[in-house]
């Protein structure tokens, strides 16, 4: 059953364009003028960290806090958006150098999950039932720091934290191999799944596939994707691009890698997945080369782009499809589905050059077979 698509995206998304080797190249926009364009741009839910609906979080005592994200959760209601998820920024404190949940510090470790447990209760006031884990310093830069046996157990210490804390918050583990850490102990959705089955409400803890995450750990996305959906665990996704093995690049959705992308829509569509709730997030950067006035454009052909796949997906001739797949003609498969997303021929004419090409390969089968059993007549 196809699915029915609504979309996201993080304020983060919108930036100045501050990179490792330059200083910002824009003015800034307010949060409330990025909101204001989600809804013209065709989105109906934002992406939160804990910070975006408290800023200067560690200012604030937990009442504090949910007082100023009750202010936000109207804020939302009056521009006719929700909140997919609220994450918690561990990764920029000084007190997380080390990781979070994975620090050799006993405080450093309480800090992260206090600030999680709080987090929880901010997503709770904006009416989600959703965390995202992105483990960003859940790792190492040498081996030797750390066990990474007992760091395993660390961080499903700190889900079962998470889950005994809220009893509604559902935990989604977004995994990445690097970056900027050396090495993630989670670094893919298989990891990322198995620690799900490890805490104490296996039902509340699940996934978010990133597609550039995915790339930098060597998987395709769409793989990755269809692992997490076969165990019911893929509740959102962060969709995105990404050239290479390179750093993380957060670039508009099919912009490198077309045919990964439409694999990527196609899997989810098949899935029936949004049919429960779930979002197509996005998590692209807008280019340090643009003009601050056009500061929105990644976000409007990203979600073009998948809008655009969507129809071929749904456009694929799958009797032809299953025809080629039955004869193991996958040249054929794969030429009918470069031609199918180039929009080389019509869906008529597609068709009969493809059944055509099928109709040969099985003439020349009949052909195969028939003189292998005139050869067995003759003694051959």
């Amino acid at each position: 059953m196809p699915g029915k698509f609504r979309f996201s995206f993080g304020p983060w998304n919108i930036h100045e364009g501050a990179d490792p080797f330059g200083p910002p190249v824009r003015q800034s926009f307010t949060f409330d003028e990025k909101l204001s364009v989600y809804k013209k741009l065709g989105f109906e839910a934002v992406q939160f960290h804990d910070d975006d609906a408290v800023p200067d979080i560690n200012r604030y005592s937990a009442k504090e806090a949910l007082a100023i994200a009750r202010d936000m959760k109207k804020r939302l209601d009056d521009l006719g958006l929700v909140a997919e998820f609220v994450a918690p920024r561990l990764w920029e404190d000084p007190r997380t150098i080390d990781g979070g949940y994975t620090s050799n510090d006993p405080k450093e470790r309480r800090y992260a999950i206090d600030r999680s447990r709080l987090a929880a209760d901010i997503a709770e006031e904006l009416d989600s039932d959703k965390m995202v884990l992105w483990l960003a310093r859940e790792g190492t830069y040498i081996r030797e720091a750390k066990n990474a046996r007992m760091m395993v157990g660390r961080i499903v210490d700190a889900c079962n934290a998470i889950l005994a804390h809220s009893k509604r918050i559902k935990i989604l583990i977004e995994p990445k191999p690097n970056e900027p850490m050396d090495h993630a102990y989670l670094p893919t959705i298989g990891h990322a799944v198995a620690t799900s089955y490890l805490t104490d409400d296996p039902d509340r803890v699940g996934a978010l596939v990133e597609t550039a995450h995915a790339i930098l750990a060597g998987q395709d996305p769409s793989d990755e994707m269809a692992f997490a959906l076969h165990h019911k665990k893929l509740w959102s996704v962060h969709l995105n691009d990404q050239n290479g093995l390179k750093y993380d690049q957060d670039k508009a959705f099919g912009s490198a890698n077309l045919r990964m992308a439409f694999n990527q829509v196609r899997v989810l569509d098949d899935a029936g997945y949004g049919q429960n709730g779930e979002f197509v997030g996005l998590d692209v950067k807008v280019m340090r080369t643009q003009k601050r006035e056009d500061s929105f454009r990644h976000l409007r052909s990203s979600r073009e782009s998948f809008l655009l796949l969507l129809e071929k997906a749904r456009t694929v001739d799958r009797k032809l499809e299953a025809e080629f797949i039955a004869e193991r003609n996958y040249e054929a498969l794969d030429a009918y589905i470069l031609r199918h997303l180039l929009g080389a021929n019509g869906p008529a004419k597609s068709r009969a050059a493809a059944s055509s090409a099928s109709g040969r390969v099985r003439s020349r089968l009949g052909s195969r077979r028939s003189a292998v059993k005139a050869s067995r007549r003759n003694g051959g």
